[in-house]
């Protein structure tokens, strides 16, 4: 996975995700609108058959930075991917 960003300031980034899917960038999406800083959280893929993902992130500004609201969705998402290997290994 490659990132190339296209914006990049403290409260917005605009980022394509090379390498990834809409399985990913949804997720993402997802986790970063239970944090109650982020303004805008979103995703497209301009093209079907190219199919990169580019992820929007903007903050309130002075809240947080955009890039810190990614990286704490990112952990969230560890986190919960975790107890789900956890659990389900425990079955039986």
């Amino acid at each position: 996975m490659e990132l190339e960003f296209v914006e990049n300031t403290k409260y917005k980034i605009i980022v394509n995700i090379n390498g990834s899917s809409h399985t990913f960038a949804n997720v993402l999406k997802k986790e970063l609108w239970n944090d109650k800083d982020v303004k805008v959280a979103a995703y497209n893929v301009e093209h079907p058959l190219i199919g990169i993902p580019k992820l929007i992130v903007e903050t309130y500004n002075g809240k947080k930075d955009a890039k810190k609201a990614v990286l704490e969705a990112v952990e969230r998402l560890k986190k919960e991917n975790k107890t789900f290997v956890t659990n389900f290994k425990a079955m039986k």
